[in-house]
């Protein structure tokens, strides 16, 4: 029964959070939320929160779990108001915290009244991840931590919120949440702790789908999407049997569920900012509306939910001691996203491949477009790996411009590969016998739980691959976290059979990689990535393209011409600037002793630059080293 579901919870985590001498007494706060103005993107929340005598000390959620970043958004807290026996009470913001609100609370007043409203971004790019723009005309994401306050003196365990929502009239919901009673769009929550409640949000709009997705078998789980558009839920059938076999890979990869039913809390809008974040029991992910319907756009994204899925356990339940924190207060240490986010991401690829969402093809496609983009990344030469997961919170909200030099979050795409290496070395080690799915079976499985919390430290997960395969991980893990370029390491593609190689066709995957972002990747033919968006239409028909200079790769033909970021290409050999003509002009330039001329505008300035390039189109493929066997080619195997 759900009903056990905070007891255990607490019995699990106690050991790592201290509980204070009063939690009998831990405060038991109600939160309305009225989203019916969601359309307009505003929320309108109430909250009673019982009070003494004295300063008040309320604190606006900072660092948000998954976002690994002081993200909380208090910028778009508004019509922020106290009451105490229906008297205005004085508050102000605590100087050196923003997000701390300090609350006089005279004599004789018990509770204070707070009223306050959420004001959603407008534009998708405008904040990070669940702070950026989540309403639309037809639907909403609701986030907890947007729209709540919590007291000091407490840990998010020892809090409890009693939870309701209005909803637009005729709008139905999805949420891991579970639901006390139902009055027409009115939907109160049962009691569950500050921890539960951040970690659950609700997804809900006027054109809603749930898919179950493994019936009658348990801990259920279930699709819930929302889109803009009824067509948008509507794709082939097979679409949905790929969503099932991934329940059951990761069942079989992990052994063990660490939740009491799951939610994939899917969100399908060219509206909303595009992302996933995980929580125990489900997953607040977002990608364009026609995501299912479009099988480019599926292909593309095939992998979104997958690896939310994989936090359930490598995230949530697993977690780095320096991530768990009490409250959302306290910095989170981001040093072990190369375990959390980095094996997470090469989960999160193998499993589409394993169950049926990629084509072995398409699988091997993603993989070289990751290594390639890695191999020429110049910023590997002075930022190590370790680096840019200590960085994570500056890293997150980096621009594109100068990414290839900056380098960026790259314990994702990096650690995929490291982790391949891992897994290669583990079926070296043991003759077949075992693999990486056997740590996940030990590190992420058995007994199954509802959700928790279990920590872990670098020595952690060093001890458990020596559970598995006895290997010197230590210094391996060391030199991959401290080591600097400047290649991609390319050692676990090559040990399981395949080699990383280049020539003149563009593969499925790097095809929709361009079409989604609308951009060019010349990365490793001249050394640029190009804007190609169609910004308008010419009376003939065709496109003006932007033409942004997106980024430039240190060393390459372009960067050593002269040209940077933030610059435009206007024309080249002479002729206005469209994919197709630049495409046609890199082919030529095999046959043709004559440089490359790009007319760039700088600042409302104008230069040609010439290249001395005659290398054509290069695009990046797995190739088969028939000289090794083909261990990759088992590793996506469906279990």
């Amino acid at each position: 029964m759900r009903a056990s579901r905070c007891a255990l919870f607490f019995i699990v985590v106690v050991s790592m959070w201290s509980v204070s001498l009063h939690a009998a007494t831990a405060p038991h706060i109600s939160v309305a939320l009225d989203a019916s103005d969601a359309p307009r993107k505003i929320f309108h929340a109430q909250l009673t929160i019982p009070a003494v005598p004295g300063t008040l000390t309320l604190y606006y959620p900072k660092w948000i779990p998954g976002e690994h970043a002081p993200s909380g958004p208090v910028i778009n807290l508004a019509g922020l108001k106290f009451t105490g026996n229906g008297q205005p009470l004085k508050w102000r913001r605590a100087l050196d915290d923003n997000w701390t609100i300090l609350v006089e609370v005279p004599a004789g007043v018990q509770e204070v009244h707070a009223t306050l409203d959420f004001l959603s971004p407008a534009g998708a790019d405008q904040a990070l991840f669940s702070a950026a723009a989540s309403a639309t005309e037809k639907l909403t994401v609701i986030s907890w931590n947007q729209v709540l306050l919590y007291p000091k003196g407490w840990t998010a365990d020892q809090l409890t919120y009693s939870a309701s929502v209005k909803l637009p009239s005729g709008w139905k919901f999805g949420t891991p949440l579970t639901v006390s009673s139902q009055s027409g769009n009115e939907i109160h929550f049962s009691p569950v702790s500050l921890y539960t409640l951040v970690d659950s949000p609700v997804i809900t709009g006027e054109y809603l789908k749930i898919i179950p997705l493994n019936q009658g078998q348990n801990p259920p789980v279930e699709l819930d999407i929302a889109a803009d558009s009824p067509t948008a839920l509507d794709p082939p059938p097979e679409v949905w049997e790929t969503y099932r076999n991934l329940v059951k890979q990761a069942s079989l990869l992990f052994g063990a569920t660490h939740y009491n039913d799951y939610h994939f809390l899917y969100t399908l809008s060219d509206h909303v900012a595009h992302f996933g974040l995980e929580h125990h029991e489900s997953n607040d992910s977002r990608s364009t509306e026609r995501t299912l319907i479009d099988p480019e756009l599926r292909i593309a994204r095939a992998d979104l939910l997958p690896h939310e899925y994989v936090h359930s356990w490598n995230g949530k339940f697993r977690r780095p001691a320096d991530l768990t924190t009490s409250d959302y207060q306290q910095p989170m240490q981001d040093d072990l996203l190369w375990v959390y986010e980095g094996l997470t991401e090469y989960l999160g690829e193998i499993l589409p491949a394993r169950s049926g969402m990629w084509t072995p093809e398409q699988f091997r496609e993603e993989l070289a477009l990751i290594a390639a983009q890695l191999d020429y990344r110049p910023g590997r030469s002075w930022r190590n790996l370790q680096d840019t997961a200590d960085a994570a919170a500056q890293l997150y909200d980096a621009p594109k411009a100068w990414g290839s030099y900056r380098r960026d979050v790259d314990f994702y795409d990096e650690d995929e590969l490291d982790w391949l290496w891992v897994d290669s070395i583990i079926r070296s080690q043991t003759k077949g016998e075992k693999s990486l799915d056997d740590f996940c079976r030990i590190f992420h499985g058995a007994p199954s739980s509802a959700p928790a919390v279990k920590t872990y430290t670098f020595d952690d997960v060093v001890s458990t691959l020596n559970q598995v395969a006895p290997y010197d991980w230590r210094s391996f893990w060391t030199e991959r976290l401290t080591s600097h370029g400047p290649h991609a390491p390319l050692d676990g593609i090559e040990r399981t059979g395949w080699k990383l190689t280049y020539n003149e066709t563009r593969s499925e995957m790097m095809k929709s990689w361009e079409d989604i972002h609308d951009e060019i990747n010349a990365s490793f033919s001249i050394g640029l990535i190009l804007d190609a968006n169609c910004l308008a239409s010419t009376s003939d028909g065709d496109c003006r393209y932007d033409g942004e200079i997106v980024d430039t790769i240190e060393g390459m033909d372009a960067a050593r011409a002269g040209i940077g970021p933030g610059m435009k290409l206007v024309a080249v050999n002479g002729r206005r600037f469209t994919p197709s003509v630049f495409r046609e002009a890199l082919l030529a330039g095999k046959n043709s002793s004559q440089p490359l001329q790009l007319l760039i505008e700088n600042t409302d300035y104008f230069r040609t630059f010439s290249l001395d390039y005659h290398g054509g189109e290069k695009y990046p493929h797995l190739t088969r080293d028939e000289s090794k066997p083909d261990m990759l080619s088992d590793i996506i195997r469906a279990h």
